[in-house]
Formats: C-alpha cells, sequence, structure tokens
C-alpha cells in the first residue's frame, strides 16, 4: 500500500462537516474517515455512513471507488481533481455552493429526528441551546468526545 497520512480518529476527530473543498462541505471530514479506515484507526467514526452518502450522491461518486482512489495516497487536492473528472453529476460552482449551504443549516425535518437530534445534545451538555443542525450536533459530539468541554 502506497504511504498513506491520515488522522488516528482513535484519538481525534475527522474534520468538521462545515470545513470544505472545492466548495463542498462534508468532503474534507469524509476523506478523514475513508483515509482512517484504510488505517485501521478510525475509531467510532465509519467511512460510507449515511451522511457520507449525502456527499456521495450528490457529487455523483461511488464509495468503493473514491476508496481506491484514496488507497492510492492522493492528497485533498488530487482526489477533488479525481472526483471533478469522474464525477456522473458535474456540478457548477453555484450548485455546490448552493447543496454546501443547504447542508450547513440542514435541521431535522420531522419530529422523530427533532428528538433525535435533542437526545445526542442533551448527552453532550443538555444546557446548550444554541444547537440547532446536523452539523452542530457533530461538532459538540466530536469535540465532547475527546475531552472539550461540551
Amino acid at each position: 500500500m502506497p504511504k498513506l497520512s491520515a488522522p488516528n480518529l482513535t484519538r481525534q476527530p475527522p474534520r468538521s462537516p462545515r470545513v470544505r473543498l472545492g466548495g463542498y462541505v462534508l468532503l474534507p471530514r469524509v476523506l478523514d474517515k475513508c483515509r482512517a479506515a484504510l488505517l485501521k484507526e478510525n475509531g467510532e467514526y465509519n467511512y460510507n455512513c449515511p451522511l457520507d452518502q449525502y456527499f456521495l450522491k450528490f457529487a455523483g461518486i461511488n464509495a468503493l471507488s473514491l476508496k481506491k482512489q484514496v488507497a492510492r495516497g492522493s492528497g485533498d487536492g488530487e482526489i477533488l481533481r479525481w472526483i471533478e473528472k469522474n464525477q456522473k453529476h458535474p456540478r457548477s460552482g453555484q450548485e455546490i455552493e448552493a447543496w454546501s449551504d443547504f447542508m450547513n443549516r440542514r435541521a431535522p425535518a420531522s419530529i422523530d429526528q427533532r428528538e433525535r437530534l435533542n437526545s445526542y445534545q442533551k448527552t453532550a451538555n443538555p444546557k446548550r441551546e444554541d444547537i440547532t443542525t446536523w452539523f452542530d450536533v457533530l461538532d459538540l459530539d466530536d469535540f465532547a468526545s475527546f475531552g472539550g468541554p461540551a
């Protein structure tokens, strides 16, 4: 296997879902989890989870094909160029920006989802009233899971 550099997700979280690469939210987090999974250092983080699939579906990229590309040891920029070249649904900058903005603001769409988000938030810190989106919950959980104050 080529030299692969990845964060050890048993010691630190992947990048925030808000971090962008090529305008895409989630992509840097997806890459962190994929690289860590290849090195068996993914801890409780799973590559190709339902959240990752939002990105994969929007970009039109197959999870296994992306994993094979990542396994080559390619850096973020190389992976982005590969995605742009191989995606089934080429996206304009405006489409990427609109999708990323939507994902960044995405909140529970049903009572069940709202209850699930509230449950996550209360587990981390019941006094936090600023947690309203799924990305808020992920950031809070990542930070608190590795010793940060919730």
